[in-house]
């Protein structure tokens, strides 16, 4: 296993993914879905998906959340896209952030792909998106 910090070694995936989809909030992400993919997947058990309103935004959020991950210790074993800004895969082992332009998600349709997967429910995790001004 990755060296994480003290406090963080005993997060489980589930909360590495709140904390991935926190710091994606922040970063003003939109339509963030967690996908509980653990009993049909045998390489991830969460997938984190979210919308950006632009390349840039795409790669704004890939780079907050790479931060955030790295500042406990988390570092992605693989990421691809950062430079085209259209989809960035971040994969973190436990949690694979798939950060999307608008269009691309729903071309790809990720969540009609693994719609066997429980989304799981942002609310009771104390998450919600934050309504435009």
């Amino acid at each position: 296993m990755r060296q994480l910090k003290k406090k963080h070694r005993q997060r489980t995936p589930l909360e590495l993914a709140e904390i991935c989809a926190r710091t994606a909030l922040e970063t003003k992400a939109e339509d963030l879905v967690i996908l509980d993919v653990h009993a049909s997947s045998s390489f991830t058990d969460y997938f984190v998906v979210m919308s950006g309103r632009s390349s840039r935004h795409v790669q704004g959020l890939a780079e907050a959340i790479e931060a955030e991950l790295r500042s406990k210790r988390v570092t992605s074993t693989h990421s691809e896209g950062l430079k085209e800004g259209l989809w960035v895969l971040l994969d973190f082992g436990d949690i694979v952030a798939h950060i999307f332009y608008k269009d691309e998600r729903e071309f790809y349709d990720l969540e009609g792909l693994w719609h066997d997967a429980p989304r799981v429910d942002l609310k009771e995790l104390g998450l919600e998106e934050q309504e435009e001004e």
